[in-house]
């Protein structure tokens, strides 16, 4: 899988954050597949080591380190991280190397803003 967006991927609407406007269906619907991804301890690590890399990119033999799953267990947990838009992922060699999409974090925190009364919007597909 190259570590370009997919079409599909791609932002193309805007959502505000919660406290400011209702969500419509669709982006519910996107915004809680994104969230369902995160919702396991296992994947928010994942995602926490990738992201907090240099240049947001792991080797999956680095994020494998200290994780108590097995290196199956590891490949599914990325891979419902890569299908949710949170990650991409690249293969080089004989290894594959993973990527925090920063887009779709910004939109997760955009989402949930309710401190900056801030008007921006940020945009997501729908």
């Amino acid at each position: 899988m190259s570590n370009q967006l997919r079409e599909a991927d791609a932002p193309c609407c805007t959502v505000a954050p919660l406290t400011r406007e209702p969500l419509s269906a669709q982006a519910a619907v996107e915004m809680a597949a994104k969230f369902k991804a995160l919702s396991d301890p296992v994947r928010l690590r994942l995602l926490s080591s990738i992201a907090s890399r240099a240049g947001g990119e792991s080797c999956v033999c680095d994020i494998s380190e200290g994780v108590d799953v097995s290196q199956p267990t590891i490949s599914h947990h990325l891979k419902a991280l890569r299908d949710a838009g949170l990650l991409t992922s690249e293969r080089r060699a004989s290894w594959v190397y993973y990527r925090a999409v920063p887009e779709a974090l910004s939109i997760l925190s955009s989402l949930l803003d309710v401190g900056s009364g801030a008007e921006p919007t940020v945009g997501v597909r729908v």
